[in-house]
């Protein structure tokens, strides 16, 4: 009767110190996910708090207020006339300007460093004025004209640090003419609406992302009206109409691959057939859209006929049960219930196609773009790209635009993206 009983008690002994194990090891790879999710997560918040700390600055302009005189003499017009204020010595007036405000400033090396301070485009808001007020020409007005990107850099990431000269990027003698403008309250920082309205610079303090935006908007126009189209249309057809053969197989396998080719294939792609072949024009909307079409067009299908799926069969069976054909079955059933998932599946394909840059970069549209496009057969450039140009850039004032476009390309990807999730629960059927 012992025997028995210490065997039961060895068995539950035994039971217990498994169940023990099996529970360390469920604890242990709980864990593992909880730290792995967490680590994720640190990742991505690193990633953003890096992204935002340094694109933040580009978002405000330094900018600096002169008394200006608009001496028709040294403007070297007679008139403030729209043929004659293009060839007007606006930069003079601006230099004549700083002049006088600092008119112990005689040396030639000197008047070279002060004049350096404010932009090459600080003459554009003297030009503005004549063409704003043409009867302002001879008189005196008060102007807050753009400041160069190294004042700019160094009033919002360097002032009150105490570096070296050989550490700085502007000498003493600047910093003591910049420390009288705040003083006196002609230098102020205010929101950098031009990197909205300007196209591309090769100075900082000039660049926007208007004319990518304007291209982004014309690429992805063209793609998703050639994209959805065509993959709805062919989803339908492997789904409804085609028969099952090997044929179609071969379709869909190839459907299905081509959703996982790099999208540098379809860059290659483009540059050699609708480039090189059809001898389509490089860096324009056209042909990216049309290049784009192709890299989405497999997704399109895939969530198209995936919708198509989810159509519970009692849909059609009920539909051709009160005398509907095929075609009316599929058009004014099937298609308007599936029609969420579709758009979800277009939507999230048009944000893949917002952030490609590799296809692009092979078609041309890699190209310095000040102009902002106004057609599809216009040059052009995307804000992918844009980033990828201003990347490569030494310059702070351009480490900063890229940071800020990066942030404007992911708001632009998290609306499309809340987009689709707003659709797919607004318009969603559940059976």
């Amino acid at each position: 009767m012992s025997s028995v009983s210490e065997h039961q008690q060895n068995t539950r002994d035994k039971v217990y110190s498994s169940l023990a194990r099996r529970y360390r090891k469920e604890r242990f790879f709980r864990a593992l996910g909880l730290l792995s999710v967490l680590f994720g997560i640190a990742c991505v918040a690193v990633l953003f708090t890096d992204i935002f700390s340094k694109g933040m600055g580009a978002f405000r302009q330094t900018w600096v207020k002169l008394e200006v005189v608009l001496d028709p003499a040294v403007l070297g017009i007679e008139a403030a006339t729209p043929d004659a204020l293009p060839a007007a010595n606006v930069d003079a007036v601006v230099k004549k300007a700083l002049q006088a405000r600092f008119p112990e400033v005689t040396a030639r090396k000197d008047r070279k460093d002060l004049n350096a301070l404010l932009s090459s485009a600080a003459g554009d808001a003297v030009r503005q004025l004549l063409r704003d007020d043409p009867a302002a020409l001879g008189q005196t007005h008060t102007l807050w004209v753009l400041a160069d990107d190294r004042t700019d850099t160094y009033i919002k990431h360097f002032r009150g640090l105490d570096l070296a000269e050989d550490e700085r990027i502007l000498n003493d003698q600047q910093l003591q003419w910049i420390e009288q403008w705040v003083k006196s309250g002609e230098l102020e920082l205010r929101f950098n609406s031009g990197f909205f309205e300007n196209g591309d610079s090769r100075e900082p303090e000039q660049a926007g992302i208007r004319s990518a935006l304007a291209g982004s908007a014309l690429t992805l126009l063209v793609t998703l009206l050639l994209s959805f189209p065509i993959g709805v249309a062919a989803a339908v057809y492997l789904e409804e109409f085609a028969p099952k053969n090997r044929f179609t197989d071969f379709i869909e396998i190839n459907i299905n691959n081509l959703a996982a080719v790099p999208s540098i294939i379809f860059g290659l792609l483009g540059l050699a057939v609708l480039i090189g072949l059809f001898g389509l024009p490089r860096s324009v909307p056209l042909v990216g859209g049309l290049v784009l079409t192709l890299m989405t067009l497999p997704t399109i299908i895939i969530s198209s006929r995936a919708a198509i799926k989810s159509v519970p069969p009692s849909i059609r069976e009920a539909a051709l049960g009160i005398g509907a054909s095929h075609m009316q079955m599929v058009t004014q059933h099937v298609i308007p219930l599936a029609m969420p998932g579709m758009l979800t599946g277009a939507i999230i394909g048009m944000a893949r196609a917002l952030g490609e840059t590799a296809p692009l970069l092979m078609i041309g549209m890699v190209a310095f773009i000040v102009d902002v496009p106004r057609g599809i057969t216009d040059a052009a450039t995307v804000l992918p790209v844009q980033i990828f140009l201003w990347a490569d850039s030494p310059e702070r004032a351009f480490v900063e635009r890229t940071s800020a476009t990066i942030m404007v390309l992911l708001a632009f990807l998290l609306v499309m993206n809340a987009l689709a999730v707003w659709l797919r629960n607004k318009l969603e059927r559940r059976w």
